[in-house]
């Protein structure tokens, strides 16, 4: 906890310093920007951004036999685990970080109902999509026998395009659109644009239906993908 807020104070310093005498950013004001680095730090553990290897883990261990004969599907398994730690690192790490935040700063808050609304569906559906995409990293297990490496690559991916180092808007606009491409800035950046007002309306609304739009095709591939890791496992007498 304490490692995590002396980098954001860092990353605090940082923004000071790219702001200088200006008072606003591509349509960001300090403040705001100073918010996105605590919501950024507060996302960490509850995303698991830095990394997830659990079904890594357990295929490599051979518990994979049993967590495929639970009465629960594989995928709805690993969820409902996922789901228990994200709620936990949500409050312990979470919202600790952004009362540390407040008292510190002079962090902006979410106005009107429906803002708040949108920030709950945002951050439900970001958890669902850094899941799905974390499953389906994690299922290069199934083909090999030391795969951190390919995780270690794509959570990388996620890092810088998500949001969760600068904010996009900072970015190029080719950069920008190359983003966007992805599913990475739903899990953060959406998020963290929503808080902070920079979303509205009808802008607001597509960014939710991108979220769901991602989370379903990912966790389509994520079934694919089991399928055939499976089938592959069995192939091989597992």
């Amino acid at each position: 906890m304490a490692t995590n807020f002396f980098f954001g104070l860092l990353r605090v310093a940082v923004m000071m310093a790219l702001y200088g005498a200006r008072t606003e950013v591509a349509g960001i004001d300090l403040q705001a920007a100073i918010t996105y680095t605590g919501l950024a730090q507060a996302v960490i553990a509850y995303l698991s951004i830095f990394g997830w290897y659990d079904l890594m883990r357990s295929v490599n261990s051979g518990e994979v036999a049993a967590d495929l004969l639970k009465p629960l599907s594989y995928f709805r398994y690993w969820l409902a685990v996922d789901l228990g730690r994200a709620l936990v690192a949500f409050l312990l790490r979470g919202v600790t970080i952004m009362v540390v935040y407040a008292l510190f700063f002079a962090i902006t808050v979410p106005h009107g109902l429906l803002q708040w609304l949108a920030l709950v569906a945002a951050l439900v559906l970001g958890w669902l999509l850094s899941f799905a995409w974390r499953f389906l990293v994690n299922l290069a297990a199934f083909w090999s026998p030391n795969a951190l490496g390919i995780g270690r690559f794509a959570f990388g991916i996620a890092w810088v395009l998500s949001g969760f180092f600068m904010p996009l808007r900072f970015f190029p606009t080719w950069a920008q659109t190359l983003c966007h491409l992805t599913p990475f800035p739903s899990m953060v950046n959406t998020t963290i644009e929503i808080y902070l007002g920079l979303l509205s309306g009808w802008g607001l609304l597509w960014a939710l239906v991108v979220q769901c739009l991602w989370i379903g095709l990912l966790i389509g591939l994520c079934h694919i993908t089991l399928r055939a890791g499976v089938r592959r496992l069995v192939i091989q007498g597992g």
